[in-house]
C-alpha cells in the first residue's frame, strides 16, 4: 500500500517516536488487529502545531495516530482521550467519523495518551488547491454551499442522542470564550506583539448572549475535511476535533471564518491564508453567514455578524500567539512558527478596522 498521501512526509526528528513499541501495542488493543503484522512505515502530516498526526502504513492497512506533546496526558486541549470519545459517539450519528480503533493512555508507550483510528480516502485541500484536482468555479460554490450544509447537519445533531450531554458547561459559553481566550493571550504575549486590551475590552463589553447550545467542532476549515476523489463538492469525512465541545454554533461560525481568505481581501490578509478560500468559484464570508443562519433559522445582521467577526480575528491571533510563544521561548524549532508573531500584529490592525466600523 502507498504511503504517497498529500501533506505526509518524513518524521521531524524532534517528534520521532518507537514505532515497533507502538505497533506491537496496537497489536494487543486494536478493536480490530487484522493487518497489523509487522512494523508500519511512519510518515508525519506537516499540519498541526499542537497535536501531532502520523501515517501509519501497514501492506493491507492505512491508519492514521495522534497524540498530544509529550509527557502531556488529559491536560486541556491535548486530552486525546475526550477526542477519542467524541468521535465514538458521534460516529452513530453523523456519517463523517473515522472509525476509531485504539486510545492509549499508558505513557511508556509512546511518551504521550494517543488514539489511533482509520484513515478516510479522498481529498484533504491544503493551503493550495491540489493541481492534480480539477475544481472548476462552479465545483468551487457547491463545495462551500456543501461545505455549509455539513456544519449545519453538526450543528442539528441532539447531544443526548450522540451520548455527549455532559461534553460541555451549558449556557454561558460566548462569556467564557471571551473570558477564556483573554487569558490565553495575556498568558502567551511575548514582548514584540501588540497588548490587544483595547480588543479584548470591546468584546467583553459587546458580547451577545448565547443564541443556543449544541455540538460544535471549534475547528471546522476546509483543510480539516475530506472531500470525495469522485466528486470534490461532497464532504466525506470531518478531521481534528481536539476542540470539539458543547457551545454556540455562531461562535463556530466565528472560528471557521477567520480562515476564510476572500478573493478581494488586502494584500496582508493574504499572507495569512491558510487554505484555498480565494478561488474563482468560492463564496464569501458575508454569503457564507447568510446561507448558514438561513438554514439554521436564526436572525443575522451584518451590524450583528461584526462581533462575531471579531472575535473570530481575535481567537486566531491567540492560537497564533500561543505557537508563536513556543518558538520564542526556544520550546520547538520549528522555522514555520517564526512568522507568527508579525501575524498577530497584522491581525490587531484588522480588528481595529472591524471594531472603527
Amino acid at each position: 500500500m502507498s504511503s504517497q498521501v498529500a501533506g505526509a512526509r518524513d518524521v521531524r526528528a524532534e517528534d520521532a517516536f518507537d514505532v515497533e513499541r507502538v505497533a506491537q501495542w496496537l497489536r494487543t488493543h486494536a478493536k480490530d488487529p487484522s493487518g497489523l503484522d509487522g512494523v508500519p512505515a511512519v510518515r508525519q502530516f506537516s499540519g498541526g502545531a499542537s497535536n501531532l498526526t502520523f501515517l501509519l502504513t501497514y501492506p493491507q492497512r492505512e491508519l492514521i495516530l495522534r497524540h498530544g506533546p509529550r509527557g502531556t496526558k488529559a491536560r486541556g486541549a491535548h486530552d486525546m482521550g475526550r477526542e477519542y470519545r467524541i468521535q465514538s459517539e458521534l460516529s452513530s450519528v453523523l456519517p463523517y467519523i473515522a472509525p476509531m480503533v485504539a486510545f492509549c493512555d499508558d505513557q511508556e508507550v509512546l511518551g504521550a495518551d494517543f488514539y489511533v483510528m482509520g484513515k478516510i480516502d479522498g481529498v484533504i485541500p491544503g493551503k493550495e488547491w491540489p493541481t492534480d484536482v480539477p475544481l472548476s468555479s462552479d465545483q468551487a460554490r457547491r463545495l462551500c454551499l456543501n461545505f455549509i450544509d455539513v456544519l449545519v447537519q453538526l450543528h442539528s445533531v441532539d447531544p443526548q442522542e450522540a451520548g455527549l450531554a455532559d461534553l460541555g458547561k451549558g449556557l454561558g459559553y460566548v462569556r467564557r470564550q471571551v473570558d477564556g481566550w483573554s487569558t490565553r493571550y495575556r498568558n502567551a504575549r511575548t514582548d514584540d506583539v501588540p497588548d490587544y486590551e483595547a480588543a479584548m475590552t470591546w468584546l467583553s463589553e459587546n458580547q451577545p448572549d448565547d443564541i443556543a447550545n449544541c455540538v460544535i467542532h471549534n475547528d471546522y476549515k476546509l483543510d480539516n475535511v475530506v472531500l470525495a476523489a469522485d466528486d470534490v463538492t461532497r464532504v466525506v469525512g470531518i478531521l481534528d476535533w481536539e476542540m470539539a465541545t458543547l457551545g454556540d454554533p455562531l461562535m463556530d461560525v466565528a472560528g471557521s471564518l477567520a480562515y476564510w481568505v476572500q478573493a478581494d481581501d488586502d494584500e496582508q490578509t493574504q499572507l495569512m491564508r491558510r487554505v484555498p478560500t480565494n478561488l474563482p468559484g468560492m463564496i464569501t464570508r458575508a454569503e457564507f453567514v447568510e446561507r448558514y443562519c438561513e438554514r439554521m433559522g436564526f436572525e443575522m445582521t451584518p451590524e450583528r455578524w461584526r462581533w462575531y467577526e471579531v472575535f473570530g480575528q481575535f481567537r486566531l491571533a491567540v492560537i497564533a500567539q500561543q505557537i508563536y510563544y513556543r518558538y520564542y521561548h526556544g520550546q520547538t524549532s520549528n522555522e514555520a512558527f517564526k512568522l507568527l508573531g508579525s501575524a498577530v500584529g497584522m491581525v490587531e490592525g484588522r480588528i481595529a478596522e472591524l471594531i472603527a466600523g
